[in-house]
């Protein structure tokens, strides 16, 4: 993991390897950005000028290198783009700083220290921009070369050491900002090693181990229920979409609890290790990147490990459904009906639905410890990537207040998302003659229809959200900001943020 570190140096005379200034976009060209004013200064005030010769505007995501000034110890300057200039008397916008961050940290794979000269006003600025370095400086290598050395696999290590220049080291928000920021980089971070790992290495029994080994060390409580007590148990949902693969379906419960706790929050995630649909077989080009289809489980898991962290004084469990979803002879068939851990039956119309089958079972199983509110994150249908695209995520509830604030969340630490109905006229078409009710319904509409399934197993007077995460999870695209190509932990800092209010008092 890079390392974070909070400076107080001038930019001339600290050793690094780069030093990293911010550009924004202004009416008349580039404006260099407050952070980099000794930079500036040592190109005689004309830096701006250089910039824009270079072909820089200050959009956002842009790049620029160039040779540092005379007297300096680093020997490059990276400028990035900021986007447009705030207006009057405004500060930059802790997402753009977040962005431009993780953009230089990638850049700057292969060295070992980079001195980040960027907009950095208070404690809040920090963090953001140490988190978007940490999570800009990201790499899965864990499969390339001897398996070892970053390296010797790709040519370029990541950034090891980062320095935020203007930072107070003994200022105790500033410090907090980055320990929180390298906190909750740490673990989203190990959510997308997990999301990044081939399915023949992460199967429900090796995640569940990996769930029991960080709960140990940070002090978590974790229960596992493996196929057996998963039957005694009936937990049909879990077992039904499991029946298929050789590699048996687990349920795993990790207990985070503060001693000052007043509120507690479930999380609740989908973990199908590999998504094959099952006897509804995926059609072609649709399994490439299935391996992904646990990232809810993994972004619970995430969360969980940094609230415990964190130390936030809320109570938070984290229940990860997982199971593979495999076709063989003892795969469950479309027209099978499952009896639920609810106890409710539910005829199997398509067994690629079968997300909502291990998550109802687990909300279910949250819901009977009557929690002050649930979250489910899933990558659950296709029909929210039609609806929203790649980067933004939709949300779903039984409570339009509790939507709003999950949202305001989401927005405030930078995760696109949107909030979307459950039309009730919609639930009709989940009416089953042979069941309670059927796991499809109406083709339009069927991010809803998948909402309106998960409400029915949500605990009578219980607060609920369901994250629909399926565009943004995996990002087939080349990188952008600080997200990698690959699996991206998006609602990690969402999870995060929401415990944390709850834990202020600010989420009702």
């Amino acid at each position: 993991m890079t390392a974070l570190t909070l400076s107080t140096a001038a930019a001339p005379g600290l050793r690094a390897d780069a030093i990293v200034i911010g550009v924004a976009k202004g009416a008349k060209g580039p404006v260099v950005a407050p952070g980099a004013e000794a930079v500036d200064k040592a190109y005689d005030g004309k830096l701006a000028g250089v910039l824009e010769t270079l072909g820089a505007s200050g959009a956002e995501g842009e790049m620029t290198k160039l040779p540092a000034p005379s007297g300096f110890k680093a020997p490059l300057v990276l400028a990035v783009g900021l986007g447009v200039v705030p207006e009057k008397d405004a500060d930059y916008d802790t997402e753009a700083l977040r962005k431009a961050a993780g953009v230089a940290a990638r850049a700057l794979a292969g060295t070992k220290k980079a001195a980040f000269a960027l907009p950095l006003t208070d404690a809040a600025d920090a963090g953001a921009i140490g988190e978007g370095a940490l999570l800009g400086a990201y790499s899965f290598d864990a499969y390339k070369g001897n398996g070892k050395d970053a390296k010797a696999k790709n040519g370029k290590a990541p950034l090891a050491e980062v320095a935020l220049l203007g930072g107070k080291p003994r200022d105790k928000a500033y410090k907090a900002a980055i320990e929180r920021a390298a906190a909750v980089s740490e673990e989203l971070n190990r959510a997308r090693d997990l999301i990044n790992t081939p399915p023949n290495d992460l199967n429900p029994e090796a995640f569940a181990a990996v769930a029991q080994a960080a709960a140990k060390e940070h002090g978590i409580k974790v229960q596992v229920l493996d196929v057996k007590a998963l039957e005694k148990g009936g937990y049909g949902g879990i077992l039904g979409v499991g029946a298929g693969s050789a590699a048996g379906p687990r349920l795993v419960k990790l207990s985070y609890t503060s001693s000052k706790a007043k509120k507690h929050l479930a999380f609740v995630g989908k973990g199908i290790t590999y998504d094959s649909g099952g006897i509804s077989l995926k059609p072609a080009g649709h399994n490439e990147t299935m391996k992904c289809d646990m990232s809810g489980a993994a972004t619970v898991f995430a969360a969980v490990v940094a609230a415990a962290r964190l130390g936030l004084e809320v109570n938070v469990t984290g229940w990860l459904a997982l199971a593979e979803n495999m076709p063989s002879g003892s795969a469950t068939r479309p027209g099978d009906v499952l009896r639920m851990y609810s106890g409710r039956t539910v005829e199997v119309l398509n067994t690629d639905a079968e997300g909502r089958l291990v998550l109802a079972d687990a909300l279910w199983a949250a819901s009977q410890e009557k929690p002050d509110a649930i979250v489910d994150v899933a990558t659950l249908t296709g029909a929210m990537v039609l609806a929203l695209g790649n980067r933004t995520f939709g949300i779903m509830g039984n409570d339009d207040a509790f939507r709003s604030a999950v949202h305001e969340a989401a927005e405030e630490v930078g995760e696109p998302a949107w909030p979307m109905p459950l039309p009730e006229h919609l639930r009709k078409g989940m009416d089953s003659p042979t069941a309670d009710i059927a796991n499809m319904g109406e083709r339009m509409g069927g991010g809803l229809v998948a909402g309106l399934f998960l409400r029915e197993f949500v605990g009578e007077g219980i607060t609920w959200a369901h994250l629909d995460i399926a565009g943004p999870a995996f990002n087939e695209g080349g990188p952008f900001g600080y997200t990698p190509k690959g699996g991206t932990g998006t609602a990690v800092r969402t999870l995060v943020r929401l415990a944390e209010l709850t834990a202020a008092g600010d989420l009702g």
